[in-house]
């Protein structure tokens, strides 16, 4: 799965790095309409807790609270915060059991001492591909709840499927090659819904779910992601499904901003009506939340709810990445988002709505080779010290005087490929490097693998570009030089903590404050970057050096055809 850098990037590299340059954030403080004491909350529903921060009105974070499923809620006997099935291939988790945690977490949040009466507007994230399948009548249940009752204790019975389909979850494999033989072929439906079918998607979990359980699908009145599935509780009425995130369901055509009826119908009768109308746009304030809030937590009757959305696209808000930039997660897993200004969806990674500007796209691309494969050869060549690691990697001459590598210890994800693959500068395949060249040979091979990618998907490398490093090795300042060169781009850190859930609070400012720009007719002042001006700046980490593009230009070149022949020959 990909996945956001709080999921996948878990910090297994290391190093300390000293920042040479740091921009001054701007000085701004209440937007037009803003009391100086307005809060925003961002949530996440995450895969193994549910967090939300409050941020205020100049973007500090003033409050943090969470709920681990699996120590704080035993008694749903998750894992990880999921439930495997026997055969290895079915991961789900209880709908409830999310319910109940945000019980908790309110009552967390009130004890840190947020005021409710503060809280101008929220928003949110939900682990991308899960989705909720709400009962007939369910709707009505959320708008007549009691504020002297547990909402748990009130939606027992609201779903329709109780356990709900997760990102980890694999056994849709027949219903992803229907889907693509229905719509004529993988690339016509990455052309259409910005990825070829996977088995994670939501449409092929809503197939399987019709073809398997007929009797719950049909006694089902609404599926949310989860998301929209956080949304519609704050609504307390169902929410609509945000473009970015829907952009993860093999359902949405990303260039029309609609479900596509091909697709639709490629996996279950009348899932368009069940689906509802997507949101019409990033950051689009859904109404006022419902009265149980105000009465049971003293919110006030006009805080906006704003769409939530997926963690990923929430990340990326989090990140503020802007067009021409790439971030960049190096963790366990390493992870590629980048802004695009015209997309390209290929047969690897995906494109999504952007979640920031409905006008615009972000690519993400997961590959599964990362810090692990790092620390096998930090074992191998360097005797488990990163020090003498990044010493071999420095000394080897940048573009590794032609030797080049690919290292898929993991079945790659991007692209599909498995071994260990090397060219020495003739081209001829050889067993073994030395120590300097396999360590500059594993990290070249990687970044390469990583430009090469993304630039498939359409993004653009330009004067302006950035790379933003995040995740352990960010910490890293030989390796950071080496993606500099590689990207020929200066690479910029920031540690952000809990990017999902500072991003979806940047969308609750963004859609509040957009909405009182249109009460007062200014809505072309309002951006996604005005609004998060007074963000925390990044650090400047390293400049690529002079020649890179000349070294690395070739070099790229000979490892996109060599990446080609190798997944060719699998």
């Amino acid at each position: 799965m990909f996945m956001a850098p709080q999921k996948y990037a878990q910090a297994a590299d290391s190093g300390e790095m000293q920042h040479p340059e740091q921009t001054p954030a701007a000085n701004t403080g209440p937007m037009a309409g803003e009391e100086e004491d307005t809060a925003y909350i961002g949530f996440d529903f995450s895969t193994q807790q549910l967090k939300a921060l409050a941020i205020d009105c100049h973007l500090k974070v003033i409050c943090e609270a969470s709920v681990m499923f699996d120590r704080e809620l035993p008694e749903f006997r998750t894992h990880g915060g999921v439930n495997a099935g026997a055969d290895g291939l079915t991961f789900t988790a209880p709908a409830i059991m999310w319910v109940k945690a945000l019980d908790m977490l309110m009552d967390k949040l009130r004890v840190a001492g947020l005021d409710f009466a503060r809280v101008a507007a929220l928003s949110g994230a939900g682990q991308q591909h899960g989705c909720v399948l709400w009962r007939a009548g369910a709707e009505a249940t959320l708008g007549a709840l009691e504020p002297d009752q547990f909402l748990h204790q009130q939606l027992e019975s609201a779903f329709s499927v109780r356990n709900s389909p997760i990102w980890m979850d694999s056994s849709t494999t027949a219903q992803c090659r229907a889907l693509e033989q229905y719509v004529g072929g993988p690339q016509k439906l990455a052309d259409i819904t910005g990825s070829r079918a996977y088995e994670r998607f939501t449409g092929n979990q809503i197939a399987k779910i019709h073809q398997q359980s007929p009797e719950a699908y049909k006694n089902t009145e609404r599926i949310s992601l989860a998301s929209s599935f956080g949304a519609s509780l704050f609504l307390c009425k169902y929410a609509g499904i945000d473009l970015s995130d829907g952009s993860g369901m093999n359902l949405l055509d990303i260039g029309k901003h609609a479900w596509d009826q091909h697709c639709l119908d490629a996996c279950a009768p009348g899932l368009g009506s069940r689906l509802g109308a997507p949101v019409p746009d990033a950051g689009h304030l859904l109404g006022p939340i419902g009265e149980f809030w105000a009465e049971r937590y003293g919110f006030r009757p006009d805080c906006g709810v704003v769409a939530f959305t997926g963690d990923n696209p929430a990340s990326l808000a989090g990140l503020r990445l802007r067009p021409g930039d790439l971030a960049l997660s190096l963790g366990t897993s390493d992870t590629v988002f980048a802004c695009l200004e015209r997309p390209r969806p290929a047969l690897t990674g995906h494109v999504f709505v952007s979640p920031t500007d409905a006008d615009k796209y972000m690519a993400l691309l997961c590959f599964k080779n990362g810090s692990l494969t790092r620390q096998k050869y930090r074992d191998q060549c360097a005797g488990g010290s990163w020090d003498t690691f990044n010493q071999l990697l420095s000394t080897a001459p940048p573009g590794n005087l032609g030797s080049i590598g690919v290292y898929w210890l993991e079945q790659e994800i991007t692209p599909h490929g498995s071994g260990v693959h090397r060219r020495d500068a003739s081209g001829a395949a050889v067993e073994a490097f030395d120590k300097h060249t396999e360590v500059r040979a594993v990290v070249e091979g990687q970044l390469m693998a990583k430009r090469v990618h993304a630039e498939s998907l359409g993004f653009q490398l330009g004067e302006e570009s950035r790379v933003l490093a995040t995740g352990g090795a960010s910490r890293n300042p030989a390796l950071l030089q080496v993606v500099a060169d590689v990207f020929n781009a200066p690479v910029y850190t920031h540690d952000v903590a809990n990017s999902a859930c500072l991003g979806a609070a940047y969308l609750a400012r963004l859609g509040r404050c957009r909405s009182a720009a249109a009460a007062a007719g200014d809505t072309d002042a309002v951006t996604f970057d005005t609004v998060t001006a007074a963000a925390e700046p990044f650090h400047l980490a390293c400049q690529p050096r002079p020649d890179a593009q000349q070294v690395y230009g070739p070099l790229l070149e000979r490892y996109r055809a060599l990446e080609a022949e190798l997944v060719a020959e699998q």
